[in-house]
């Protein structure tokens, strides 16, 4: 448990114990709201330090986008342009940052496939499909952040 957790937990249950005094519905209400807010920092902690480099293809098929949708720095990105055998590095991405990468040629349909890893060193790895005609497999029912470890 941190600090924030703690905190909460001692003013929920000084908060309770006097309600309990008044009424025993009051106490429980008061222990309801304080589970939620502790759920509520639990989930907020999950969304912490979390990087989400994504990969796209520009309106003219001519270069590659990438862009750190997460809320932490990105380091050590490694993009591979699959099956055209382009590899590229990128040092380091702060959040709602951008590079571009320039190709030798239009691209009709190719997958990146793109590596980095957080402040703390945890890699991540994702792939996404690149079209110039059709849109990406970017999922728009996957939450910003990753909810209870979803993946």
């Amino acid at each position: 448990m941190d600090k924030n957790q703690k905190n909460v937990l001692a003013i929920g249950a000084l908060a309770a114990v006097g309600l309990a005094l008044i009424d025993i519905f009051y106490a429980l209400i008061a222990i309801v709201v304080v589970l939620a807010l502790l759920m509520s920092i639990q989930i907020m902690g999950d969304s912490g330090n979390y990087p989400s480099v994504v990969v796209g293809l520009e309106e003219d098929a001519k270069g590659l986008t990438v862009v750190n949708k997460g809320n932490a720095e990105a380091k050590n990105i490694h993009v591979t342009i699959v099956p055209i055998n382009i590899e590229f590095d990128i040092p380091s991405l702060k959040p709602d940052e951008q590079s571009e990468f320039g190709l030798p040629s239009m691209l009709s349909e190719a997958k990146a496939v793109v590596t980095y890893e957080n402040a703390q060193g945890q890699k991540y790895m994702r792939s996404y499909a690149l079209a110039a005609l059709g849109g990406g497999d970017e999922d728009i029912l996957r939450p910003v952040f990753p909810i209870f470890g979803w993946k």
